[in-house]
């Protein structure tokens, strides 16, 4: 059983050394090869003077640099954090500086805006540039520059290894520590699940930043199979990949519905597929209908959390086409292996009974160690017994399925993307324009939810709306940036003055 995850590399270099690991558009590599680029990532490290437990982060689309890195850490002792690529240059000076980054990664595309800011990253001491695999790729030099012959750090189970970002109710990111013992114990669980094996052949195309990225990779390097790397969702080339040997795929609902909305989906030949998994945001009923008869497949719908390295629960395929409960369709299904799952009430701190709502709690090896230099923030989100609190506001039923009905920390989930309105809020505050602000999440067609902003102006003054959606821009991703921003005199506030965002959500909105 494997302790540590370059203990999956050295295992399928040796027993499936000529078995395709990766591939990457016109590109592919067998285990052997793979483990090959993953040693000399790992000795580029430590000619470079890192050791274990600095960190080493990823800036790119998806490409196959990031899921080296993320090896290459594991064999090195380092740790990969990993950045969202649609963030604003402040966002990176934050994170880049509160994570201690000693080494970064970056694409091609994106290192003009680190160049700008390279004079105020305070930690950043090296920078390769990842290319298009030709020998002017600075980053393929730099693994041609290091010996392959590297042992792993002996790194214990509950050591950090990677570290995926989510925003919080402070309005700044927090790294996520996952561990070792959690990415494994979350690929062995996943891989059941999924019923993936040796010879599956899985499409990887949602971004390495998220867990619906990595931490799905993960899986198919858990199980020694096939990976097909996407760099960024492009309809076209997902549906032919589906159509042209992937057995396994995970998707965001928005991208399933983007994909039954282009001409030809329904006469395509998708029976190589066995297992759709799909989670991140909620599905429409019409969209997961529609997905169930053009792909024919298993389907799989998930909830979790990167503070959770992926997936606690699961709506298996049974539940999608059972007659006798299509109330079922609408739950996120049952705790995966080795996942236990309480729903609490937020007053007595106590379960409550079947069908009553109250906060999720779980608890699984594969959790997270906590936030990274936040204690404050990791006390808070652990209760005794290691159960962590999720925020999330739910029910269960007699047969243990888990229904969501809230976000208790009122987070909003826009195209996959988690959306956490303190953060908007902080940015859109910071305009001399604006005296208050309140953002909540309203429904979108397209994108499952998007931000909608509620500002009062400040005396004297008037919004330009669109001048400050163009400030939102600097500072923020635009997928975090109001769809709508909407003008009031006043917000509801209750007795002791906290806003009522309830009374805001039963405005009429666009």
């Amino acid at each position: 059983m494997a302790q540590h995850l370059a203990d999956l590399v050295l295992r399928w270099e040796a027993e499936r050394p000529d078995h395709q690991a990766l591939r990457y558009g016109d590109r592919c590599w067998t285990w052997a090869r793979w483990a090959d680029r993953i040693r000399r990532n790992a000795a580029a490290q430590r000619a470079l003077g890192l050791s274990p437990g600095d960190r080493v982060a990823t800036l790119d689309k998806n490409h196959p640099a990031g899921l080296e890195t993320t090896l290459g850490c594991a064999m090195a002792g380092t740790v990969n954090a990993s950045l969202n690529f649609r963030l604003a240059p402040e966002e990176y000076v934050y994170l880049l500086n509160s994570s201690g980054a000693r080494l970064l990664l970056v694409g091609a595309e994106f290192a003009g805006v680190i160049e700008s800011i390279r004079d105020r990253l305070t930690h950043l001491e090296h920078v390769v540039v990842v290319g298009d695999g030709t020998e002017d790729d600075e980053y393929e030099r730099w693994l041609a520059s290091a010996s392959p012959d590297v042992a792993p750090v002996a790194a214990a189970p509950d050591e950090v290894v990677l570290q995926l970002y989510t925003s919080g109710t402070t309005g700044r990111p927090k790294g996520a520590m996952l561990t070792h013992r959690g990415l494994l114990a979350h690929s062995a669980a996943a891989a059941e699940a999924f019923r993936i094996g040796p010879d599956s052949v899985a499409q990887v195309a949602m971004p390495l930043y998220h867990v619906g990225g990595t931490s799905w990779a993960l899986i198919v390097v858990y199980v020694g199979g096939t990976m097909v790397l996407d760099r960024e969702v492009v309809p076209d080339a997902v549906l032919a990949e589906l159509a042209s040997g992937v057995t396994h795929t995970f998707l965001v609902p928005a991208v399933l519905a983007v994909l039954l909305g282009m001409p030809g989906v329904g006469e395509m030949d998708f029976s190589s597929v066995e297992v759709i998994s799909y989670g991140a945001s909620p599905i429409t009923p019409k969209v997961l209908a529609g997905c169930l008869e053009v792909f024919g497949a298993n389907f799989l719908g998930l909830y979790g959390m990167t503070e959770a390295s992926g997936i606690l629960t699961a709506l298996p395929p049974s539940a999608h086409r059972d007659a006798a409960h299509p109330e079922r369709l609408l739950s996120v299904g049952l705790p995966m292996p080795g996942v236990e799952i309480r729903v609490v009430s937020p007053t007595t701190g106590g379960d409550v009974g079947v069908a009553e709502v109250g906060e999720v709690w779980a608890r699984s090896s594969q959790l997270m160690l906590g936030y990274h230099n936040r204690p404050e923030e990791t006390a808070d989100a652990f209760a005794e017994g290691g159960w962590y609190r999720t925020g999330d506001a739910a029910k269960l039923d007699s047969a243990g399925y888990l229904y969501l009905t809230d976000r208790i920390k009122d987070m909003i989930i826009s195209g996959g993307e988690n959306v956490y309105p303190a953060e908007v809020e902080r940015v859109l505050s910071e305009h001399p324009s604006v005296a208050e602000v309140a953002v909540i999440g309203i429904p979108s067609d397209r994108w499952g939810e998007v931000p909608l902003a509620y500002v009062v102006p400040a005396p004297g003054l008037t919004v330009d709306e669109p001048a400050l959606l163009a400030f939102c821009r600097e500072s923020l991703a635009k997928y975090k940036c109001p769809a709508v921003i909407r003008t009031l005199a006043t917000l509801p506030r209750n007795p002791t003055g906290k806003i009522l965002k309830t009374e805001l959500r039963k405005l009429p909105t666009p």
